[in-house]
């Protein structure tokens, strides 16, 4: 069974220590970033950090944030590490339409991921989804996203996160990732908006500090009293035919018994 990732760890790619020491934190996934945590003097820099990264074993899956596909970096970032072996794939920032993920596409055989940023990439978001074979997932970008559309309060964000995961849920990709929560101290809050984000249909979260990676796990994992609910569901789907009730009352059908299942794989991964 695939294990599904919940935690995604991004570091700066112009920090080598940093890099390596991401890769034993605990994470799913360490995402190198190339675009915001570098500054412009420090791009050449962080690429070639990146491929040196890259050129040996690693113990979990390295994704790479490249450049912004309009700036002067973006063409080296990907001639780069599609020459790399074995990238887990490449976050490209701001996408804002279906065209950008052909283009780049074109120019690699590597996964990529769309990171949403901008009110046109949130109304492009289906369109994005589906735009080629090659991308596995959309995520929002929130920082940017808040400064695009003037939000002060976290529920004026609500609606660009649904819109991401039904966007993604009805182009076949995988749940989205929450964004990052950026104050590293604060884990009674990355826990509180953890647990809103996973009732709005999240799985997993960006971190920026391995601190946070425990508190994301708890926080998607199914909790006992979830994992005693499924197990019940899917014991009565397996001993009676047909839509039924528990006995707590609860009505068992085929969408509750697929629920279960998730429940369970989730609980169970590994």
């Amino acid at each position: 069974m695939t294990r599904p990732p919940l935690t995604w760890l991004y570091v700066p790619g112009d920090r080598p220590p940093v890099m390596a020491k991401a890769l034993t934190a605990g994470a799913d996934v360490v995402v190198i970033d190339l675009e915001d945590a570098v500054a412009p003097d420090r791009k050449e820099y962080a690429r070639a950090a990146t491929a040196d990264l890259l050129s040996e074993p690693r113990p979990v899956p390295v994704q790479v944030r490249v450049n912004a596909l309009d700036s002067p970096w973006a063409a080296e970032d990907l001639a780069t590490l599609t020459a790399c072996p074995g990238p887990a794939g490449l976050r490209l920032p701001k996408v804002s339409s279906p065209d950008e993920i052909g283009r780049v596409a074109a120019a690699t055989p590597l996964p990529l991921y769309a990171l949403l940023e901008t009110a046109l990439g949130i109304e492009h978001a289906y369109a994005i989804a589906t735009a080629h074979p090659a991308l596995r997932g959309i995520a929002l970008g929130e920082a940017d996203l808040r400064a695009d559309l003037g939000v002060r309060a976290d529920a004026g964000l609500d609606w660009p996160r649904s819109r991401v995961i039904v966007a993604a849920r009805a182009a076949g990709l995988a749940p989205p990732p929450q964004s990052v929560h950026p104050d590293i101290r604060d884990l009674a809050g990355l826990a509180a908006s953890c647990a809103h984000g996973r009732a709005l249909g999240f799985l997993g979260r960006a971190a920026i500090h391995p601190r946070q990676l425990p508190v994301i796990e708890q926080a998607y994992l199914p909790t006992p009293a979830e994992i005693e609910h499924a197990e019940t569901v899917l014991k009565a789907a397996t001993t009676q035919e047909g839509a039924q009730a528990l006995p707590d009352g609860r009505f068992v059908d085929a969408a509750v018994v697929a629920t279960a299942r998730r429940t369970l794989s989730l609980a169970h991964r590994g």
